[in-house]
């Protein structure tokens, strides 16, 4: 496939998990990839697979909460693959405390990483994608971004929260600028991170919770990804798409 043929991507969060599939399946529908994140040796190793299957790619050392570290990536994307097309803002964290629990220090990180770090990429990287004039934005959220969950991990489903209407706001606000925005809510992904507790409880009750009966594949995501950032999704623009094997619908 070559629907992304000529265009560049930065996937934030590449080194592992929905980030490097991400990554992969961009790159093998064309794109050139920027794969940025913390875990350097990782991210490296990411790069490494793809050029040694005939891609372009590079890594960036990039922590989201930093605006300097964003302007370092952007700046890299542009040195490296002469513009940005598709930003993915991807990477993530989150804990399963209550509320009684969650320290001051732990909500004000969550948030950074999770929603301060996607409202730096949109702003950072904003010249960049306009001058694309047809580029994609994808903001990874959750389904706990649009539901209480069980009632755990406060700041998760705030940040995630607070991604989903953001979307729709930088969606509207870009709309005649030739920048289109979405999100996308990942319902329970069998990353290599959830892969630790297959065969435990908590394992059984996210089967059990999703009604298609099995957890998603980080590789579904990046195929969520790849069509939002394609011109078959060219009149797309402010969706929030789920990909969850059904949650939502319950």
């Amino acid at each position: 496939m070559d629907r992304l043929e000529g265009r560049v991507a930065l996937v934030t969060g590449a080194a592992s998990g929905i980030g490097r599939a991400t990554a992969f399946r961009l790159a093998e529908e064309g794109a050139a990839v920027l794969v940025t994140d913390i875990q350097v040796e990782a991210g490296e190793a990411t790069v490494r697979e793809l050029v040694d299957v005939g891609h372009r790619a590079a890594f960036q050392r990039h922590d989201v909460s930093s605006e300097a570290d964003w302007e370092a990536a952007t700046a890299r994307a542009l040195e490296e693959f002469g513009g940005l097309d598709i930003l993915v803002n991807n990477a993530g964290m989150g804990d399963i405390k209550p509320i009684e629990d969650t320290t001051l220090e732990e909500w004000e990180r969550t948030v950074a990483i999770d929603q301060t770090g996607v409202f730096l990429g949109m702003k950072v990287a904003a010249a960049a994608l306009k001058r694309s004039g047809n580029a994609s934005v994808v903001n990874i959220s959750s389904i706990f971004g649009a539901s209480g969950g069980f009632g755990t991990s406060p700041a998760y489903h705030a940040a995630k929260g607070a991604v989903r209407t953001l979307t729709k706001n930088i969606a509207l606000h870009w709309a005649t600028q030739g920048v289109r925005v979405n999100s996308i809510h990942p319902g329970f992904i069998a990353t290599p991170i959830l892969e630790q507790a297959r065969g435990t409880d908590i394992w059984d009750g996210m089967t059990a919770l999703t009604p298609m009966g099995h957890l998603g594949r980080p590789e579904d995501i990046a195929a969520g990804v790849a069509y939002l950032a394609s011109d078959d999704a060219a009149f797309v623009t402010g969706l929030e798409l789920y990909i969850d094997g059904g949650y939502m619908a319950r």
